[in-house]
C-alpha cells in the first residue's frame, strides 16, 4: 500500500475541494439517474412521470427509440449510446419493433411500440436550434446549455433568441436565478403565462442592486411589461391591455407563495378561474416568440380551474400543474432512494455478522471518523488554514494512528 503512494505522482486536494467534488458527483448522479440502480428494466412501471433515458444509435440509428438505465447498461453495453438526462412520460423501448431482431435481455415481453412516447432530435444526438451534438467535437471549450421545460430540448445560451446571453437572469456569482426556462418556440404554447402578475417572472436582465436607481426600482417592482397580456385586436394599446378589467386578479394569485400547490388545488376557488379570461381567445396571444424565465414556485401559481386545466390538456402542457414533474421533486425522490439504499446496504452487511462482529464493525467506523476529525482539527489549528491540502503523508499518518490505537486495545 505504501509503495503505491510512493510510485504515484503526488496529487493534493484540499478538504473543502474534496467535499465539494463528492457532493457534486452525488448530486449529478441524483439528477441523471433518479436513484435508479440500473438493475431492472422500468418497462413494467409503464409511462413513468420522469426517468433517465438513453438512445442507442447502434441499434436504432434513426434516433426514434429510448431505453432505461438498466437496459443501457445490460442490453447496450459497448454500443453508441446517447445520454438524454431525463424525459417525462416515457416507457422503455428496448427490444420492441424498433430494434429489429434485437431483444431486451431484462424484459422481453413488450408491446411492439409505445405510442405515448415522444421523441425529439436529442435521440439522434442533436441539440439546440443549431442541431449540434454534445459534446461538440468541433469546439474546444463546450458552451453551457439550458433545457426547455416544455419540449425538453437543450439550447446554447447564444441561441435562445435573446440579444445577448447577458439577458439570462443570474445572480452576482453567475448562477441562474430562475426555476424554469421556456424556449421561444414553446412560448407559443404558453401565452397564458403572460396573464400572471410579476411575481411569476424573473427579470430578463440581471441588474446589480447597487446600480438600481429609485426610478429603475419602481419599474422592476411593477414587473416588465411583457408580463401582461397584450390585446392583438386592432386599436387596443398596451396601456388599455394593462388596465383591462378581464386581466388577472393579482391579489388573488400573488397571495399564494407557490411553494405548495395543494393550496390552490383544494381551494373553493378551484371552480372559479383566477384569471377571469378565456384562454382560447385570440385576444391573448404572444406578439412574438420570446423565451421565458420563470421564478421559483411559479407552477404553484397557475390556475387549476376546470377551464384552465382543459386548456392545458389541449396544449399538451398539463404536466405544468403536476408537482411530480419538476426536477426539484425528481431530485428529492432520488436523494431519498439513495439514502434508503445506503441504509439497506449497511443493514444487509450487519445481518451477516454475529453480535461481536457487529460491535467491532461499528466501532471501527466510529474510530475512523473520530480519527479523521481529530487529525484534521489538529492540522488546521497548527497551520491556521482549513484549506490546507491533504497529502499521502497525511493519509499514512491517519492509518498509523488507527493501527496504534488498535494495538493498545488488544
Amino acid at each position: 500500500m505504501a509503495d503505491a503512494f510512493e510510485d504515484e505522482t503526488e496529487q493534493t486536494m484540499t478538504m473543502n475541494e474534496y467535499i465539494e467534488k463528492v457532493e457534486a458527483e452525488e448530486l449529478e448522479a441524483d439528477l441523471v439517474l433518479g436513484g435508479d440502480e440500473g438493475k431492472e428494466c422500468t418497462y413494467v412501471k409503464g409511462y413513468m412521470k420522469r426517468q433517465a433515458i438513453f438512445s442507442c444509435l447502434t441499434c436504432v440509428p434513426e434516433g426514434v427509440a429510448g431505453v432505461c438505465t438498466a437496459c443501457s447498461l445490460t442490453c447496450h453495453d459497448g454500443h453508441e449510446v446517447v445520454e438524454l438526462w431525463t424525459k417525462r412520460n416515457f416507457k422503455c423501448d428496448c427490444g420492441n419493433s424498433k430494434f429489429g431482431e434485437s431483444f431486451c435481455k431484462l424484459f422481453d415481453n413488450k408491446d411492439p411500440e409505445n405510442l405515448e412516447n415522444s421523441y425529439n432530435q436529442n435521440f439522434k444526438g442533436a441539440y439546440c436550434t443549431c442541431a449540434r451534438p454534445y459534446p461538440d467535437p468541433d469546439i474546444e471549450e463546450q458552451v453551457e446549455m439550458i433545457q426547455c421545460c416544455i419540449c425538453e430540448d437543450w439550447f446554447h445560451e447564444d441561441h435562445l433568441g435573446l440579444d445577448t446571453s447577458e439577458e439570462i437572469p443570474r445572480d452576482e456569482e453567475g448562477e441562474p436565478v430562475y426555476e424554469d426556462f421556456i424556449c421561444q418556440e414553446c412560448s407559443v404554447l404558453c401565452p397564458f403565462v403572460k396573464l400572471y402578475p410579476p411575481s411569476i417572472w424573473v427579470s430578463p436582465v440581471h441588474i446589480k442592486s447597487e446600480n438600481i436607481t429609485k426610478a429603475e426600482g419602481n419599474v422592476l417592482e411593477n414587473g416588465p411589461p411583457t408580463c401582461f397580456p397584450e390585446k392583438i385586436e386592432k386599436g387596443a394599446s398596451n396601456s388599455e391591455a394593462l388596465t383591462d378589467p378581464t386581466t388577472v386578479n393579482s391579489e388573488s394569485v400573488a397571495g399564494h407563495s407557490g411553494k405548495d400547490s395543494s393550496v390552490l388545488e383544494n381551494s373553493e376557488n378551484n371552480k372559479k378561474c383566477k384569471l377571469g379570461v378565456e384562454l382560447n381567445s385570440s385576444l391573448y396571444a404572444l406578439d412574438k416568440k420570446k423565451p421565458m424565465f420563470l421564478s421559483k414556485g411559479w407552477r404553484g401559481l397557475l390556475c387549476r380551474c376546470e377551464a384552465c386545466q382543459e386548456f392545458y390538456t389541449q396544449k399538451k402542457v398539463g404536466f405544468l400543474i403536476d408537482k411530480d414533474d419538476t426536477i426539484e421533486e425528481y431530485e428529492r425522490i432520488a436523494k431519498q432512494k439513495r439514502e434508503e439504499s445506503k441504509q439497506k446496504q449497511v443493514g444487509d452487511l450487519l445481518n451477516n455478522f454475529n453480535h461481536v462482529q457487529k460491535i467491532e464493525f461499528l466501532s471501527g467506523i466510529a474510530d475512523f471518523q473520530n480519527e479523521m476529525h481529530s487529525f484534521w482539527y489538529v492540522i488546521c489549528a497548527e497551520s491556521f488554514d482549513n484549506s490546507r491540502p491533504i497529502t499521502s503523508a497525511d493519509v499514512h499518518q491517519i492509518f498509523d494512528n488507527l493501527a496504534k490505537k488498535r494495538q493498545r486495545t488488544l
